[in-house]
């Protein structure tokens, strides 16, 4: 008997953005890492927190955390589902939903990560592909008549946000769930969290990693009908969010004043760091998340160059071997310094007649 499942071996791992050694000083850039430190109040409340909640589980729906989103979104306590990262709650939508038989839809290029989870569940997944602007490919996700539809809003790695709006009206077509992934919506001009309250097939999908400097502490949440959400919890770890993570992330959550403040200075410096690009001669696509995705000038280092030329200076940045994306990069925005010494770093290799274009369009 084979030890693994079929579709397990074949498949290929998901792959996240690398991550430096203990101690290793890099401008990090590749990750899409909110560049300011968490809130005080959820740094005090991880000094303070008392002792007792370690030697106990924690409630199993992350009573004080859920509590907390629900004051803060103005939405009832249990309509919401906290998870370990928002990709926890993303794999309980895979378990319960998605098997052969019951494909997902999503568009690509978007957040890889939904192939893998349709991979493990051994189920067919349609990617319907983005035109060079990244509009919406709603015709195609609507005909794929999916068990569940996948959209990020703002895309990743584009930036490129979905109007509530527009959203509504593919929530209408699909056939199952609609799951809009809102990982980067604290630096957008919109959400689409009133369509959970409209539509009883969508779930909006929240994460602590990006807008509230809590990527290491594994911290999401899912928005949707009581009668979604219990079908989910039949499928989740019992005790997935930790008793820190629950004290933590309530108390960064609750602090919006700072969580404001940091969100403005990314947005002022993604402005900033966009005219700088443009003025080196990359294309830069229009974003509302706290990364860009570019493409360099012709002529000069390509893609993976660059990244590579970048890397062996210290900072790193993203780049996918991917289809469409592998003559692209992404570039978290950092503070106003780690930008200037990228931009310094870049105007010096597009200056660099010995660095060749190693960005092949037939690669991979």
């Amino acid at each position: 008997m084979k030890r693994f499942r079929d579709n397990v071996r074949s498949m290929t791992a998901y792959v996240p953005g690398e991550q430096p050694a203990p101690g290793e000083r890099v401008i990090k850039l590749n990750t899409n890492e909110n560049p300011y430190p968490p809130s005080p109040k959820a740094l005090a409340a991880l000094r303070d927190l008392d002792a007792e909640r370690l030697r106990l589980y924690s409630h199993p729906l992350a009573r004080e955390f859920r509590d907390t989103v629900a004051r803060v979104l103005g939405v009832p306590a249990e309509w919401v589902l906290p998870g370990n990262g928002s990709d926890d709650v993303l794999g309980m939508i895979f378990r319960a939903c998605a098997a052969p038989g019951r494909p997902v839809a999503y568009p690509m290029p978007s957040y890889t990560y939904f192939r893998t989870l349709a991979q493990v569940q051994g189920a067919e997944f349609i990617e319907a592909p983005f035109d060079d602007e990244y509009n919406l490919p709603a015709d195609a996700l609507a005909a794929a008549a999916a068990a569940v539809t996948f959209v990020a809003s703002p895309n990743s790695p584009s930036g490129t946000p979905y109007a509530t709006a527009e959203l509504d009206a593919l929530a209408a077509r699909v056939a199952g769930l609609l799951v809009i992934d809102e990982a980067y919506v604290d630096f957008a001009d919109e959400n689409a969290l009133e369509l959970v309250r409209r539509r009883e097939n969508v779930v909006v999908l929240r994460t602590m990693s990006k807008g509230y400097s809590l990527a290491g502490l594994r911290l999401g949440f899912g928005v949707a009908r009581p009668e979604v959400l219990a079908q989910l919890v039949k499928v989740k770890d019992h005790y997935n969010v930790s008793a820190v993570a629950c004290a933590v992330g309530a108390a960064a959550l609750a602090d919006q004043e700072y969580r404001g403040e940091c969100v403005a200075k990314v947005r002022a410096s993604r402005a900033k760091l966009t005219g700088k690009l443009e003025k080196l001669g990359f294309r830069v696509w229009p974003s509302q998340s706290n990364f860009l995705l570019v493409s360099p000038p012709a002529g000069g280092p390509g893609a993976k160059g660059i990244y590579e030329a970048l890397k062996a200076r210290g900072i790193l940045i993203r780049y996918f071997h991917e289809p469409r994306l592998n003559d692209k990069l992404r570039i978290t925005v950092g503070t106003d310094e780690q930008n200037a010494t990228l931009i310094e770093a870049l105007a010096y290799l597009s200056d660099r007649s010995d660095l060749s274009d190693r960005s092949d369009p037939t690669d991979p």
